[in-house]
Parts: structure tokens; C-alpha cells; sequence
């Protein structure tokens, strides 16, 4: 049985960094694409980054690009999202997702089946 475990999250001031990191057991990652949404409080959970399975690709939420990046290291099944110049909107609930065998990359989060329980950030200004 698939599983993911998100860790890293924290309180930050805007301009920070922090770094997710998300755990996947019961399969091995290299079958895997995966993804991290975000839902703050009041609000829908947002796609923000996604890395496809095979002839890897990546894609960001607008609102990120140039500050997020999406990695993952298939031999220690880790799943990671650098953070940096966080904002307070970046103030969220922070998700991991994977989906066995997506050879494309989506931000919708109806195609991602594996979910982990959340990882918070809070940036303050």
C-alpha cells in the first residue's frame, strides 16, 4: 500500500526558505510522478508543482515560478520542493501527491490518486 509522509513545514518570515520533503513507502518512486498542492485556510487546494514520470517534465503555478523547485531522488524515495522568497500567501497546507505512471505532468488534482496528510507553512510579513 502506497503511502506518503510530507515533512518540513514551518512558521518562516516572508523572504525565507524552507524545504518539503515528502516520503513515499510501499512502492518505489521511480514508477511514480508526483506533485505538491497547497490550501489555505477559507480556501480550494491549488496545484503548485508537478514532476511526470517518464521523459521527466516539470510545471509550476504561476504564482511560484522562479522561487519553487520540484525534485526527487528515486534511490531514497523522497519527494522534495525547494521554497524560497516565500510570501505570505504561500501560507498554506501543503500536500504531496503520486499518481503510478503519469508520463505527463498536471496540476489537477482528480488525476493524482496516492495523498499524504499535510505538511504546514506559515509565512508571516
Amino acid at each position: 500500500q502506497v503511502q506518503l509522509v510530507e515533512s518540513g513545514g514551518a512558521p518562516v518570515q516572508a523572504g525565507g526558505s524552507l524545504r518539503l520533503s515528502c516520503a513515499l513507502s510501499g512502492s518505489t518512486l521511480d514508477y511514480f510522478a508526483v506533485a505538491w498542492f497547497r490550501q489555505g485556510s477559507g480556501k480550494e487546494r491549488e496545484g503548485v508543482s508537478c514532476l511526470s514520470w517518464r521523459y521527466p517534465s516539470t510545471e509550476y503555478t504561476d504564482s511560484v515560478k522562479g522561487r519553487f523547485t520540484i525534485s526527487k531522488d528515486d534511490a531514497m524515495n523522497m519527494v522534495y520542493l525547494q521554497m524560497n522568497n516565500l510570501e505570505p500567501e504561500d501560507t498554506a497546507t501543503y500536500y504531496c501527491a503520486a499518481e503510478k505512471l503519469l508520463s505527463w505532468c498536471t496540476l489537477d488534482a482528480s488525476h493524482w490518486t496516492y495523498w499524504g496528510q499535510g505538511t504546514q507553512v506559515v509565512v508571516s510579513s
